[in-house]
């Protein structure tokens, strides 16, 4: 069954930013986990703190990550125009001065 553009809805903004957080997830709850219950002493050193906290610090890059996802797949705002189609005094006016402004202003020469 062929779904229709306007059918397609979910996943079809920002799927880069939604790649990226679902592996900084797996990558930081890999990490984190590797970090808590492997030890890990190379040279007599432990690195088991360095892993928990790096997995820790991806998770808190994938959660930006899902924000970013989460807000640039807002849809349904409705515009200043769809609720009020009547244009009042200052629309009207600020439509003006921006004319105005826009205008190539002519100059005036006396030679």
């Amino acid at each position: 069954m062929m779904m229709s553009g306007a059918d397609r809805v979910g996943l079809t903004h920002c799927k880069f930013v939604l790649v990226f957080a679902v592996l900084m997830d797996l990558l930081g709850v890999s990490t984190l986990l590797i970090g808590v219950f492997v030890p890990l002493e190379i040279g007599g050193r432990d690195f088991s703190d360095l892993l928990v906290y790096s997995g820790a610090v991806l998770v808190l890059m994938s959660m930006g990550a899902w924000i970013m996802w989460y807000s640039g797949n807002i849809d349904g705002l409705i515009s200043e125009k769809e609720l009020t189609p009547k244009r009042n005094a200052v629309d009207r006016l600020a439509r003006t001065l921006s004319r105005r402004v826009r205008r190539p202003h002519r100059s005036h020469s006396t030679s």
